[in-house]
């Protein structure tokens, strides 16, 4: 599909489909933006983690830290922030525990950076099209009434099909970003499951 082709199928729609396009673009946008973040993140890696609280919990304190000091991952941020809290000498564990959960709130955060933008698209993206429909509809028995006696079947079929543009172009901007968002979520809730059991198991073995 050319740029005039292109052009005059969103014209047909009306400003509600050029809206519904812009979106389109927005959410692929946001969509490859947070795959990157999160790959940036570790969002799927936690095999260093997990080997470091592991040589936490055997005594290895410097072992695990420094194992941890390169990484950027957002597990690895956690358990080490929770390490070096734990092993600070002017704060109790009660002040340690807190500043972990400190730093894990802000790491979630990151971690869901985009979500509610993704989830306003979504939520959005129909209705604007459900909008668009009703107003081309409107249009459509407007120049029906017009045309009075001589109206032509065919010219109501056209606009009627046109103003159904908006809420399948809605839907279909809509059901990817939902399904990403879900999917964002739930890789989300997976880092912040494994943040909580990695502190947890840093702050219960003490180092011992």
């Amino acid at each position: 599909m050319d740029s005039t082709t292109l052009t005059g199928f969103l014209d047909r729609g009306g400003p509600a489909l050029w809206v519904i396009a812009a979106l389109s673009v927005l959410t692929l946008a946001l969509i490859l933006w947070k795959l990157w973040r999160l790959l940036l993140g570790g969002a799927w890696s936690g095999a260093v983690t997990e080997r470091a609280v592991t040589l936490w919990q055997h005594g290895q304190r410097v072992e695990a830290a420094t194992l941890l000091r390169p990484r950027r991952s957002l597990r690895a941020r956690l358990a080490l922030a929770a390490m070096e809290a734990r092993e600070a000498p002017h704060w109790s564990e009660p002040q340690a525990r807190e500043e972990t959960t400190r730093v894990a709130k802000a790491l979630l955060s990151e971690a869901r950076t985009g979500l509610r933008a993704l989830e306003l698209i979504a939520t959005i993206a129909p209705l604007i099209g459900l909008l668009g429909t009703v107003l081309g509809m409107i249009a459509a028995f407007q120049a029906l009434q017009t045309s009075g006696n001589s109206a032509d079947p065919s010219v109501l079929a056209g606009g009627i099909w046109e103003a159904l543009l908006t809420t399948a172009a809605g839907m279909a901007v809509a059901i990817p970003a939902s399904a990403a968002l879900t999917w964002f979520e739930s890789v989300a809730d997976r880092v912040q499951a494994d943040m909580e059991d990695a502190a947890t198991r840093i702050f219960t073995s003490g180092g011992a």
